[in-house]
């Protein structure tokens, strides 16, 4: 399996890496966010810049992205639009969201940018072109916040977003029972053993899917997501008692 380089951050060895999330709604707040968090251990941090109130306005989320790059220094930025059929904040048409993406990325400020892997083949093909001429990493995401699908149907949606080209393949699901969460963990194991030629995302969301943000190195997932004060997704637990239980589960491994 290839690993996945994210500035000096290499994905796909050792134990997952953490992402924290900045959700903060206008630009003061987001490098004020991006300050503090140089003060925890993390690896990489994701701006959700659908909670960003100028989101529309290209020129300032670049200004934005300069100066959280600034206060970031070296730690790797994940740009994410998350739009509303996904759980996000805001509305988008396509080919806003695909100009958003291209100008970020050409930036140069962030190092991955998200894209949402069912929001048509063609209009994922362009992100991914588009930001890969870029020289960036793209995360291939899908979401759902109401359930979790079978296991070949988590195979399926991973398998595309591979087959479309992301760099590291992404999927969080809500469980509703606890085999949910045993079926979340099965089709990682199953990815990661028998399909993955790069690194994999996968988590179970909410308080039942806690388990999946913690063990996925048990299982196949390369990546996974803290929170320093306000979270991005339920089920996101602060990143400090998250490093201590990885840490645990990586010494016994």
């Amino acid at each position: 399996m290839k690993t996945v380089m994210m500035r000096n951050l290499e994905i796909g060895t050792g134990a997952p890496k953490v992402i924290v999330p900045i959700v903060a709604k206008n630009a003061a707040g987001i490098a004020a966010k991006g300050a503090e968090l140089k003060n925890y251990t993390m690896d990489v941090v994701e701006w959700r810049v659908d909670f960003y109130d100028d989101v529309f306005e290209i020129p300032k989320v670049i200004e934005t992205a300069k100066a959280l790059r600034a206060a970031l220094g070296e730690t790797p930025i994940l740009f994410t639009f998350r739009t509303k059929k996904e759980g996000g904040e805001k509305e988008i048409d396509m080919e806003t969201y695909t100009a958003l993406n291209k100008a970020v990325a050409e930036s140069g400020y962030v190092d991955a940018v998200d894209v949402e892997i069912f929001s048509g083949d063609d209009v994922v093909l362009q992100n991914i072109a588009n930001i890969h001429a870029a020289g960036k990493v793209v995360v291939g995401s899908n979401h759902d916040f109401f359930k979790t699908p079978d296991k070949a149907d988590i195979l399926y949606r991973l398998r595309k977003m591979q087959d479309l080209g992301a760099d590291l393949p992404k999927i969080a699901l809500m469980p509703t029972c606890r085999q949910d969460v045993a079926t979340v963990l099965a089709a990682t194991s199953e990815m990661a053993e028998k399909y993955a030629d790069r690194p994999i995302i996968t988590m179970s969301m909410g308080p039942m899917g806690v388990i999946t943000r913690i063990a996925g190195e048990a299982f196949g997932s390369a990546m996974t997501f803290g929170a320093v004060g306000q979270v991005s997704a339920p089920g996101q637990i602060p990143v400090e008692k998250l490093q201590t239980e990885m840490a645990i589960l990586h010494e016994a491994m």
